[in-house]
């Protein structure tokens, strides 16, 4: 059996184009070409990867299941290329790096940062969900990702997490609000102020282990948003109080330049973990090596210690 990579990269880009005129687009090559190369993958491997008829084509059902083993093998090559290249010199390489939404805000900052140390070391950023995370490193799209922690039954037995920064929930409110008077604020009172909170499954960690009281009234807060710096204006608007993560300095710096005060929420403090994740059975690049301690570094120095405000 003999399978090129060429027969493989065909595969996969007339089956996210849906097309073979726009996958020899993207390949460069003639459709003619594109569609041999297809044909030459069928018969090595004596099925059909495609339903063709004279108006739609589309996966079938062999064609679906081989899809994803296919772009592993590619990433595969891909990761060899770019391993091979980084072994010349530790300064040297390309880093590629999934985050999930709250370290995605930190993250650029943190690249910049990088960068300016080593210029010779690409790092390329993909934003996504906190799940989407853990499938793109299982299929070698990315060789670390950084996102919140996860449950074990979401976890993979090949991807390892290590402790990056954990974060209190905390609260945020105008200068002039009853709440702004006090040192400290537990979540009972929440009671009976309009909240505003953020869309997505970062309600259910919020909630946890908490009264039933709160945890519905959180549940069920007056205004749900999609990004914190929606819920930050309708708080400095008057509209009622926002959770928050102080996951970057500037939010910190916006709030207090703003009209706004930052508490941490007690009774019990809650405090969001944020992991660094990668395949446990395959080794970093000395490229992903320097920038995962990079990272380390930089969250010990810039976050860990943000307990009070």
């Amino acid at each position: 059996m003999n399978v090129s990579i060429r027969q493989l990269n065909a595969f996969i880009k007339v089956a996210d184009n849906g097309s073979f005129t726009r996958a020899s687009e993207q390949m460069h090559l003639t459709q003619s070409a594109v569609s041999g190369l297809i044909k030459e993958l069928e018969t090595n491997l004596e099925i059909v990867l495609f339903d063709r008829t004279t108006r739609q084509l589309s996966l079938s059902t062999v064609g679906r299941n081989l899809l994803p083993q296919a772009r592993r093998v590619l990433n595969e090559m891909h990761l060899f290329v770019n391993e091979a290249s980084s072994l010349t010199s530790l300064a040297q390489g390309q880093v590629r790096l999934a985050v999930s939404q709250f370290a995605a805000s930190s993250m650029p900052a943190v690249v910049a940062q990088f960068t300016k140390e080593y210029p010779d070391i690409s790092v390329s950023l993909l934003d996504c969900s906190a799940e989407n995370v853990l499938e793109h490193i299982q299929n070698i799209e990315v060789d670390l990702g950084v996102g919140v922690e996860l449950s074990f039954m979401e976890v993979d037995d090949d991807v390892s997490a290590d402790l990056l920064y954990q974060l209190p929930f905390c609260v945020v409110m105008p200068n002039d609000h009853e709440l702004a008077q006090q040192s400290e604020i537990s979540w009972q009172q929440l009671l009976g102020t309009p909240l505003i909170t953020l869309n997505g499954p970062i309600n259910e960690q919020v909630t946890a282990e908490l009264d039933e009281a709160v945890a519905t009234h959180i549940q069920q807060a007056r205004y749900q948003v999609n990004f914190m710096s929606t819920a930050l204006e309708i708080t400095r608007q008057g509209f009622g109080i926002t959770l928050c993560l102080p996951y970057m300095p500037e939010v910190i710096d916006w709030v207090s330049a703003n009209g706004l005060q930052m508490r941490t929420l007690s009774q019990p403090v809650k405090m969001r973990r944020f992991f660094i994740y990668q395949r446990s059975s395959r080794g970093l690049s000395p490229a992903s090596i320097i920038f995962k301690q990079f990272l380390q570094t930089y969250f010990d120095s810039h976050f860990n210690d943000l307990q009070s405000f």
